[in-house]
């Protein structure tokens, strides 16, 4: 079973390139239970979208980000969420404790993929490398 990171979920919003094709073509071959979403992640995405629009200059940037969000509340409606629940809290707090240097939202997104047995799918294997006993993997590369 697979944990999508925030950023193959942002390869699969901008639905174009190498990454794109790489990351489908291997998505489509697991079962759709086997697939989650975390609450962090719709938390970095939705604090996203809500920053763009407390910095909006203009109604149509205004718009713009209010369909995104929408867009986004839409994606993560019709998928499952992981979530940071007690288990993954006690994973970070013991993770943070062995200082492992990695930001606060990617150790949760870790600490929820260890806690229920998921393998992260993320580009972002250099700070992910880090986290002991987290296994990962990059489904955008060839």
């Amino acid at each position: 079973m697979f944990l999508l990171d925030t950023d193959h979920v942002s390869v699969l919003q901008r639905a174009t390139g190498h990454s794109f094709e790489q990351l489908i073509r291997r998505l489509q071959s697991v079962p759709e239970e086997d697939l989650f979403l975390s609450i962090v992640t719709f938390h970095e995405r939705f604090r996203g979208w809500t920053g763009l629009i407390a910095k909006a200059k203009s109604d149509a940037s205004v718009v713009f980000a209010y369909q995104q969000l929408r867009e986004t509340l839409h994606e993560f409606s019709d998928v499952q969420l992981a979530d940071f629940d007690d288990a993954a809290a006690n994973v970070f707090a013991s993770y943070r404790s062995q200082k492992i240097r990695i930001g606060t939202m990617d150790l949760r997104i870790a600490s929820i993929a260890i806690a229920n047995d998921l393998t992260l799918l993320t580009r972002n294997t250099v700070d992910f490398v880090r986290v002991p006993s987290l296994r990962f993997a990059d489904w955008t590369a060839a």
